[in-house]
Order: structure tokens, then C-alpha cells, then sequence
């Protein structure tokens, strides 16, 4: 569920967001999100839902009412599963804050929040529109909440940031006992404001000791790696994150979502996308939103792979041919291939980075390729 909504830009976003002005259309896109959930229903095939992500954009920016109207509709059109998780993206600022208790009355039960980091100089290079002490806030906030499921977003290899600031950084998010951390290094993408204007990011070697620290700090607390940038304690891995990595179906609603279906009568899986611009999405016609784009046969390993290979465990072969149409035997020159150049374990019936091809992820997939 996308909500494309910020109060402000940050700097190094790539993603579809945009500056709200004046007053959020919030009923109206409300209206349009459950048009277009109920045009996409038919992708569910009879599976109810496993989980919700709301992404943004800020979604937090949204009422606590408009957020429990979309989930109701949601539950009527394709149902949930009993353990559904559903998640919200939120930022620390206040005015988010009071609206945590709503949120979790409306039936979420897990928060995203974008602390990025606690440190003042490096949330101010960022663009962000809270402090530390409003990161602080909104943690504790969460809890009273009833929240006792959440992730924090934090970045590192920011302008100037030394190792002790990264660990620092981690070292309160592990102290606020969150039960997952998503942890990933500052990159500068295309058409961002720090592409055109991009700040002093500290060298690679210095790059790889706060990566290297932060890693053994995590690991120290009982935060597993997963997946290349998430890390979680004991059984909170995020099912969402989860399904998306082992290749499963999903659902994308809303303003520039991407969603991917299986169509196993038709041999075919498609990827489905909306238009970008919340105004076009609020003007057109719920039938012709989406994009439709069957991924080509020979892509499909590669995708399957791609995603899969990210997560630390690998994945189980047995999801290869259900999820990709394909048999095992059709990549399995380049899978011997890759195991002679020690990239890639096939052990238990899972397909596996080594330690080496975890390492040098691209160049593994690029042998699927």
C-alpha cells in the first residue's frame, strides 16, 4: 500500500515521494486505494492475506481512521490470514507520535520507523526533519502504544561519520530493544538532489571497518542478518520482507506500487505497476492503472535468484519450479558451474551464497544471467 506523501524531500530519497502540499487528498486517494484493491482482488486467486506494508512517502502522515478505513476494506475484499503482519512507516516527529495509539487501534501491529540516525549534525545533512531526542521520543511512544514489534531504519557511511558515531548509532537502537534493525549504507542514486549535489562520503576503507563494526555489534546482541540489510532478533524476521525475498506473490496498491502474480493456469507470471503521479492516479479510471509486463522465460531464474540469494539462509529449491515454472534442470549447468567456483551452496535442498558468493553477490547472480 503506497502512500506518496512527505512533509519535505529528503535529499537522497529515489523513491516515488513527493512534497505535500497544503492539504493531503486523503479521502480521495483513500477512495482510489480501495477502487484499485478491489480491481487487483482477482490476483489474490482464493489466498487470503499474509501481510500489509504501508510505504511511502510517510504514511504515518495519514489519520489513524483513514488507515483502519483501508484495512477494513482490505479484510472485507480478500481477508486475512489470524497472524497477518500488518506495517506502517513512520517518522519521529510529533505529530506523527500522537497518532501512534490510532494506528495500532486500527489493526497495525508493526512499525517502521525512519530514525536514519540519532546524531544531530548527521540528521541535518540528511535532510531530516527530526532530532535525536524525537527519535528517542518515538520509540518510547511506540511501546506505550502497545507496539512491541518494530524496526528501526538507520543509514551508515554518512558525510563525515567515523565508526564510534556508527556504532553509537546502533548501540541505541539495540538499547531500545527493537526487535528488528534495518541497517544499510548511504548510496547516492539518479535523480536525487545529493546525485546532482553529492556530499563528502567517507573512504572505502573506512567504509568497510564501520560495516565490519557494526556487524560483530549486532551480532554481539542476538540481531541475525537475514538479508543483506536487515537484521532481527529470534523469530521477528519481517514476513513481509520474508515473501518478498523468496519470490512470493504480492499485491502493489496505490500511487507507483509494483505488485508480481503468478498466473500458474497460464504459465506466466506478471509484474503489475501504477502510475507514478498522485494526481494522474487520482484522475484515471481504476481499470487502466495498472501496467502489465509477463517476465520473460529467460529471466525468471535470475529474478528467482536474485531475490532469493539475498537472504543469508538462501532459500529452498523446492520453491524453484511452483515459483518460477521452470524445472531445477534448466539451471542446473550454471548451478554446478557456480559451486566448482565456490559462489554457491546446494545443501538441505536450499540454494545458498557461500560466505565468498555472499561477498560478491552481483557476480553471482550474474551467472544466472
Amino acid at each position: 500500500m503506497h502512500i506518496p506523501w512527505c512533509v519535505r524531500k529528503c535529499p537522497y530519497c529515489d523513491f516515488n515521494s513527493h512534497a505535500a502540499s497544503n492539504k493531503i487528498p486523503e479521502q480521495a486517494y483513500i477512495k482510489a486505494l480501495i477502487a484499485d484493491l478491489q480491481q487487483d482482488q482477482k490476483w489474490a486467486q482464493g489466498r487470503k492475506l499474509t501481510s500489509i506494508f504501508f510505504g511511502g512517502g510517510t504514511p504515518s502522515l495519514f489519520s489513524a481512521a483513514g488507515i483502519g478505513q483501508i484495512l477494513n476494506a482490505a479484510e472485507r475484499l480478500i481477508g486475512f490470514e489470524r497472524d497477518i503482519e500488518i506495517t506502517l512507516e513512520a517518522n519521529p516527529g510529533t505529530a506523527e507520535q500522537e497518532k501512534f495509539s490510532g494506528f495500532r487501534s486500527a489493526g497495525v501491529n508493526r512499525l517502521s520507523i525512519g530514525i536514519q540516525s540519532f546524531n544531530h549534525q548527521h540528521l541535518l545533512q540528511l535532510g531530516r526533519i527530526h532530532d535525536g531526542a524525537q527519535a528517542l521520543s518515538a520509540i518510547e511512544t511506540a511501546r506505550r502504544a502497545g507496539f512491541d514489534n518494530f524496526n528501526l531504519d538507520l543509514m551508515h557511511g554518512l558525510s563525515g561519520q567515523t565508526v564510534d558515531q556508527a556504532r553509537s548509532d546502533l548501540q541505541q537502537a539495540i538499547d531500545s530493544s527493537a526487535t528488528h534493525i534495518s541497517w544499510y549504507q548511504l548510496t547516492i542514486e539518479p535523480n536525487t538532489e545529493f546525485y546532482s549535489r553529492p556530499p563528502q562520503l567517507p573512504e572505502e576503507d573506512a567504509l568497510v571497518d564501520i560495516q565490519q563494526a557494526g556487524m560483530a555489534l549486532l551480532d554481539e546482541h542476538s540481531y541475525r542478518q537475514y538479508e543483506v540489510s536487515a537484521f532481527a532478533q529470534q523469530g521477528q524476521r519481517s514476513q513481509h520482507n520474508m515473501n518478498y525475498w523468496q519470490f512470493g506473490d504480492y499485491l502493489g496498491v496505490g500511487a507507483g506500487a509494483h505488485g508480481k502474480i503468478t498466473m500458474p493456469a497460464e504459465n506466466c507470471i506478471l509484474r503489475t505497476s501504477k502510475t507514478r503521479q498522485p494526481d494522474n492516479y487520482l484522475a484515471r479510471d481504476p481499470l487502466t492503472l495498472a501496467q502489465q509486463n509477463p517476465i520473460v522465460v529467460n529471466e525468471l531464474a535470475v529474478e528467482f535468484m536474485m531475490n532469493g540469494l539475498r537472504l543469508r539462509d538462501g532459500l529452498s529449491a523446492d520453491y524453484f519450479t511452483p515459483r518460477t515454472g521452470l524445472p531445477a534442470s534448466s539451471i542446473a549447468k550454471q548451478v554446478a558451474k557456480l559451486q566448482s567456483q565456490g559462489l554457491l551452496e546446494v545443501g538441505d535442498r536450499r540454494y545458498q551464497a557461500t560466505p565468498l558468493g555472499y561477498q560478491f553477490l552481483n557476480s553471482l547472480l550474474q551467472g544466472f544471467s
